[in-house]
């Protein structure tokens, strides 16, 4: 209570009245690396930033004075004023969510939101209150009110221990139902806060240019998602989190999603710098974030401080997301899955020279990618035949795979099948095979054809499951209970198909978005845990579901990897039947990127294996993370067949760039089975396949 009354003091001596500016400070580890003063109408926030450098937040209380006084950073230089004199600004746009559950729900996909009624609205900031509280290393001061609409709030600004990053968001709830949401945001100023604006455009390379507060504000194709403003003292770069602020789309368009200038969409008079989002999205579907009633939607962005130029900045953004590659592990080879580039209709089928090495297979061995596996003819092409243009288009497909393929990439041919099974599904064969997704009564299942050997004619989901079995493929449910996938695998779970080791399980993708939760989408992790306690040994791999692949395309944010567990990579010629092992076998895990774990055991035995438990049911779980972004939590996930447990590990106490080994000791008495996930502070995050338990 002495604490509290000393902080009222100090604003009741600033001339605040009371009842309008409270600093409650209950919650505040005065002992911690973080410390806060307060002095008159200012709020001085201080924390470590990286190795011999201090971050600063001044923050003004004062209504008629913008938020951030001064953004400062010392090190072996002295102290420097970075900026000063900005507020943070956000337009949240709501429109109207169809929840209808033949579309799946609140996990539709298959929304156009802005072909409905919608209105952006501007979120207004009262600087009623403050309060200042720890979580480990991270610090978060909470002020006033905020409100847009039906939604009501208040901001929170998020520093972390250790790195000179601080996280602005608008925390707002509504509790009107069937609402999306869409969201700008970024730091403003009525007078002139920057002597450059920089980025990093689509090419690579570097942009500048001179600040001048009556330009009208400009919509930029950046690389890596950032915006950087420059003074005399050092740089402030300006970013989203890398994954969640990009809503899913068929279409990875980078749709200049950052901006700085005057008088933003004619609703932001100031001149400022932020991220953005292209209302229309890709002009597909569209579905914009899910705002359930009372959820808390966190409108966020990050800022980093740097006493360097705008390159120097932009070099520390980038280094939590590997420079938006996926990072090498030993005993590991990257893999990344469905993909509708379709190359072989495209270019490969027609009268088009096929280029030495497409802009999509660059693409991804740049950004650190082993084993790509397609999803090619979904639309074009001739799945159902005729049977002459079915297997010429086949027969390209397994040509150009194999000519693209090198000693560290390998290009695999897969289709989006959609027949026999219901919904829509993934193949995936050791090897070409020739099989055609349609069979007349006089055709036999199998035949020789002279120019392309064995082909398959199939008719029902019985020759399907026995296509499968024959050539040792695999199947598992693409975008599991939403798209064109709704409502499965759950109605046939109980098919012989279904229940049989050639369909693996299921694909994750982040559908669908919501700015509420602590980690990615939940729709197919908690389809996981169903097939798990069905007393089923399926698994899931992450998928990316996109069309374009394109060296201007927002690529890393829509993608997510597949870390497979393998030494060696197999090759093309003697075929990839070790990749189809592993996926089988549930060894390996699935990341955004930025979180790794390089290890998970249950009592010594690993993802895909299965334990016989103590007697006492008691047994130790061992990993390993590597992340970028300062962790949030960890959680063992477990099943009896019937309902689902969840022990959380806080991991608040981490710093950013690290690795830590963690062991838990549980009781599983009485569980079926046992997975690992792990997520940081910006909702990037990994997750293991089930060790089962008997």
């Amino acid at each position: 209570m002495k604490k509290v009354f000393l902080a009222l003091s100090c604003l009741l001596a600033s001339g605040l009245a009371i009842g309008q500016v409270k600093v409650d400070y209950t919650h505040f580890n005065k002992n911690g690396a973080a410390k806060v003063a307060v002095s008159k109408d200012l709020i001085t926030l201080s924390w470590p930033g990286n190795t011999g450098t201090t971050a600063q937040l001044v923050l003004d209380m004062n209504k008629d004075k913008a938020l951030f006084n001064a953004i400062k950073l010392s090190g072996k230089t002295g102290v420097k004023t970075i900026a000063g004199n900005l507020d943070p600004a956000f337009i949240l746009t709501i429109g109207k969510r169809t929840l209808d559950p033949k579309s799946g729900g609140w996990d539709v996909f298959f929304d156009r939101v802005p072909t409905k009624p919608y209105k952006a609205h501007n979120v207004s900031f009262d600087k009623t209150s403050a309060s200042v509280s720890s979580n480990g290393s991270k610090t978060t001061i909470r002020i006033g009110e905020m409100a847009s609409s039906t939604f009501k709030g208040a901001l929170e600004i998020i520093v972390y221990d250790g790195s000179p990053m601080f996280n602005v968001a608008a925390v707002l709830a509504t509790q009107k139902d069937s609402t999306a949401i869409i969201y700008d945001a970024g730091l403003v100023s009525k007078q002139q806060p920057w002597d450059n604006i920089s980025w990093e455009d689509v090419r690579e390379r570097m942009q500048v240019r001179k600040a001048v507060q009556t330009e009208t504000s400009k919509n930029l194709e950046v690389k890596y998602r950032t915006v950087i403003g420059q003074t005399k003292q050092g740089s402030l770069a300006l970013f989203p989190a890398p994954h969640q602020y990009f809503y899913p789309l068929d279409e990875a368009f980078n749709l200049r999603f950052t901006w700085y200038g005057s008088n933003y969409r004619d609703m932001i008079p100031e001149f400022g710098i932020g991220i953005r989002q292209e209302l229309e999205g890709d002009k597909r579907y569209v579905p914009w974030f899910n705002a359930p009633p009372n959820t808390q939607q966190r409108l966020n962005f990050f800022c980093l401080i740097d006493q360097g130029t705008p390159t120097a900045a932009l070099s520390q953004v980038k280094k939590f997301t590997h420079n938006d590659t996926f990072k090498p592990l030993p005993g590991y080879k990257t893999m990344e899955s469905h993909f509708h580039n379709e190359f072989i209709s495209s270019v490969a089928l027609t009268n088009k020279p096929a280029p030495e090495e497409p802009n999509f297979v660059k693409i991804f061995k740049d950004m650190g990618v082993n084993i790509v596996h397609l999803g090619e003819f979904h639309g074009p092409g001739h799945p159902k035949g005729p049977d002459d243009a079915r297997l010429r288009e086949l027969d390209a497909l397994f040509k150009e795979c194999e000519r693209l393929s090198t000693d560290n990439f390998l290009l695999l041919p897969g289709e989006e099948a959609n027949n026999f099974y219901g919904g829509h599904w993934m193949s995936f064969f050791p090897k070409p095979v020739y099989w055609v997704m349609s069979r007349k009564d006089e055709q036999p299942y199998v035949s020789q054809h002279p120019k392309y050997g064995k082909v398959y004619h199939i008719g029902n989901k019985e020759e399907m499951l026995k296509l499968m079995e024959e050539e040792k493929g695999l199947a598992w449910v693409a975008h599991a209970r939403t798209k064109g996938s709704t409502g499965y695998p759950d109605a046939y779970k109980d098919e012989a198909f279904f229940r049989s080791d050639t369909y693996m399980g299921a694909a994750w993708k982040a559908i669908p978005a919501d700015l509420s939760t602590p980690t990615q989408a939940r729709r197919v992790l908690n389809l996981l845990d169903d097939m798990n306690n069905w007393g089923l040994k399926k698994h899931v791999i992450s998928e990316c579901d996109i069309f374009t692949i394109e060296p201007e395309n927002e690529m890393y944010a829509h993608l997510n990897i597949n870390y497979l567990k393998m030494d060696k990579m197999p090759t093309h010629k003697t075929g990839w039947q070790p990749v189809l092992d592993v996926m089988s076998q549930g060894k390996f895990f699935s990341s955004t990127g930025e979180v790794l774990i390089p290890s998970f055991t249950v009592s010594g035995r690993n993802s895909g294996e299965t334990l016989a438990l103590p007697a006492d049911g008691n047994v130790n779980v061992v990993f390993s993370l590597d992340w970028t972004y300062p962790m949030n939590f960890a959680e063992i996930i477990s099943g009896d067949g019937s309902k689902v447990y969840h022990d959380r590990i806080d991991l608040n106490d981490t710093r950013a760039f690290g690795t830590r080994t963690i062991t838990k000791k549980l009781n599983l008495k009485g569980r079926t089975w046992v997975r690992l996930e792990a997520w940081d502070t910006a909702t990037n995050g990994a997750f293991t396949q089930t060790v089962y338990l008997k």
